[in-house]
């Protein structure tokens, strides 16, 4: 019974559109600009940093919360409902079964159950996106590397780890084939925060 209700939380948590209501409150529909995808990245490029990375960090924490609600129940539990926020993710029943590429909620669901997979495949996401500014590749070379990560320390759920990285390197398809024809479009996050920090520090002074 526990898993049941695990994999309805989780789902439904997942499907909380942060990246679609955060847009849509500054009178954005964020289906129709960028790329079209409901996600932190399309947020970041076509709204700026403070709305992207709060569609990001939420993005993260509804996994998280989800995980953690089940943290009384064990391992198992925390687990379905961390696997079933990244489908809520991607397949939303808020915005028609659309969502983005899951790769905050992946995030999220690892720093829940095993927080230093989390901050290794964190890392690696930051090493690779500020090196060659190319998000896709970053956000499916640092989910897999999480779940490699688990592995290495023998927990036991590297498998779903994995499965959730296969994921969402399925969702990146289409960023895949950009890639191979190299016309994947690059985005400098660095620049994004280190813009914003400097002008929020301007306006404090």
């Amino acid at each position: 019974m526990e898993l049941f209700w695990a994999a309805v939380v989780g789902y439904f948590f997942g499907a909380i559109p942060f990246s679609y209501i955060i847009p849509k409150l500054k009178g954005v529909d964020i289906t129709k600009v960028g790329s079209g995808n409901v996600g932190g990245t399309n947020v970041l490029r076509n709204m700026g940093t403070k709305y992207g990375a709060l569609a990001m960090f939420l993005d993260i924490i509804k996994a998280v919360v989800a995980v953690l609600i089940f943290k009384p129940f064990g391992e198992h539990p925390m687990v379905m409902a961390g696997a079933m926020s990244v489908i809520g993710h991607c397949y939303s029943p808020f915005v028609k079964f659309k969502g983005g590429k899951g790769v905050a909620t992946t995030l999220g669901t690892f720093f829940a159950i095993y927080p230093q997979a989390g901050l290794f495949a964190l890392g690696v996401w930051i090493a690779i996106v500020a090196t060659t500014q190319y998000v896709s590749v970053g956000s499916i070379v640092g989910l897999l590397a999480g779940a490699f990560f688990a592995l290495a320390f023998g927990k036991d759920y590297w498998v779903i780890f994995l499965a959730l990285a296969l994921f969402s390197v399925y969702r990146h398809k289409e960023n895949i084939k950009r890639l191979l024809n190299a016309t994947e479009r690059k985005t400098n996050v660095v620049d994004y925060f280190l813009g914003w920090m400097d002008k929020y520090e301007r306006k404090g002074k």
